[in-house]
């Protein structure tokens, strides 16, 4: 009775449209995923499980270039804009961040450069020039799909997400059809995907105007770090393993088996563009209950999701793997388990990563990534068994105790943002 029919005429149009763009942004996340894997398992079935090696390493860098650059460049636009409903502060920060961008790349391939054979077991210079090429098509679509995001146009942003992983298959597939065995064509096929970037030529203009893009930068920074960390845990196994100088069998399947669980993750690093800004807006208007109610969900669904990954890891992990990735591609019951495990605590510091940098928290999810490194360090020089063992159990250990830290970190600033201490950028 207390309805306003007018009120109600007006708003269904609004949740309609809502509905639209996270239906289109779910669709896009699920293809563009399903996609990348597609992408890799045509490599590992053109080239092999010992030849695909190098670009395994190479992949696994750009799952951590998308999450560790792309993630937040993409987040500080959508949370600058929606909390000060403006463009000029991310374009007054855009140098900022071409100098991060530039600077990271070519530390990161100078670093690729010199460890190169026991990195990529080649001394040509292709995959370091790779590695730096990544880097700056990572910071490019954070741009990109950040600014369309700002835009609330998030069925470009699916339309980004199919268009990057689309192109590297149909690159990939042309490879194969010619019988390319070259690893280094098959990596140029991995780059070619940033072409996306140039079909939505809009995300490219800000609007103009008079700001200071000193804090977003500062912002940036403190998520680019948290971020590198987080993806350092969550893909860097392979490397490690191919640092301590195990066989690249071993390599590959680490690689297969972290790619494989990492699904969920991989679709949701898309779909959490809308969370940004939702928890921002939350945030600002001082929503105590609803945060800490967010910190509930994400802390019970953890532990309900791990309980069901292991299930399905110990039961499907190596069959799957050796359908996905080809037979000789093989890991063991228990190490499966423990990677779905380890992933899903993943997936959820992802969530609350997402709300501690809404909360302008980024800097301690540097402190928090650090703070875990000690006691993941200590399982992988202590743990019994092989290298590959004490490698997936130190990654187990090092995502639960950030999740641990995390939730307390979202708990204290949901207090915080109820006390008017939240000062937002």
């Amino acid at each position: 009775m207390g309805n306003n029919p007018a009120s109600m005429t007006s708003n269904a149009p609004r949740r309609r449209t809502r509905v639209g763009a996270t239906a289109a942004l779910a669709a896009g996340s699920i293809l563009s995923g399903l996609l990348a894997y597609v992408f890799f398992a045509l490599v590992t079935r053109g080239l092999g499980a010992e030849m695909a090696a190098p670009v395994s390493v190479l992949w696994s860098y750009w799952g951590f270039a998308a999450a560790g650059i792309t993630f937040p460049v993409q987040h500080w636009i959508a949370r600058s804009v929606a909390a000060d409903g403006r463009e000029s502060t991310v374009r007054a920060a855009l140098r900022r961040v071409a100098i991060i961008a530039g600077t990271t790349a070519v530390v990161v391939g100078a670093v690729a450069w010199l460890v190169r054979e026991p990195l990529f077991d080649l001394d040509g210079p292709e995959f370091p020039l790779l590695v730096v090429a990544v880097t700056l098509g990572s910071a490019a679509m954070g741009l990109v799909r950040g600014v369309l995001a700002a835009r609330q146009r998030y069925g470009a942003v699916g339309g980004v997400l199919i268009a990057e992983n689309l192109v590297r298959c149909l690159v990939a597939q042309a490879l194969l059809v010619a019988g390319v065995t070259d690893p280094a064509a098959y990596g140029g096929a991995l780059l070619a995907g940033y072409a996306a970037c140039l079909a939505w030529p809009s995300a490219w203009r800000l609007a103009g105007g008079t700001a200071d893009g000193g804090r977003a930068a500062a912002f940036l920074g403190g998520a680019v770090g948290g971020q590198v960390l987080g993806q350092a845990v969550l893909t860097g196994g392979p490397v490690l393993l191919a640092l301590a100088g195990s066989a690249p069998r071993d390599v590959t399947a680490l690689f297969a088996g972290l790619a494989l669980f990492r699904i969920p993750y991989t679709l949701a690093l898309g779909q959490v563009t809308q969370l940004t800004a939702g928890v921002t807006a939350l945030v600002m208007a001082g929503r105590r209950s609803r945060l800490t109610r967010l910190n509930r969900v994400v802390a019970g669904g953890t532990i309900a999701a791990a309980l069901v990954a292991a299930a399905i890891g110990a039961g499907a992990g190596p069959p799957l793997l050796a359908l996905i990735f080809g037979a000789d591609v093989r890991l063991e019951t228990g190490q499966t388990l423990l990677l779905a495990v380890g992933t899903t605590f993943a997936l959820a510091n992802l969530v609350l990563a997402v709300v501690v940098l809404a909360h302008d928290r980024a800097p301690l999810l540097v402190a928090v990534w650090v703070a875990a490194l000690a006691p993941g360090a200590l399982v992988f020089g202590l743990a019994p068994g092989a290298a590959l063992d004490r490698t997936i159990t130190a990654f187990v250990a090092v995502e639960a105790v950030v999740w641990i830290a995390l939730l307390a970190v979202a708990g204290q600033a949901a207090r915080r943002t109820a006390t008017g201490l939240t000062n937002p950028a």
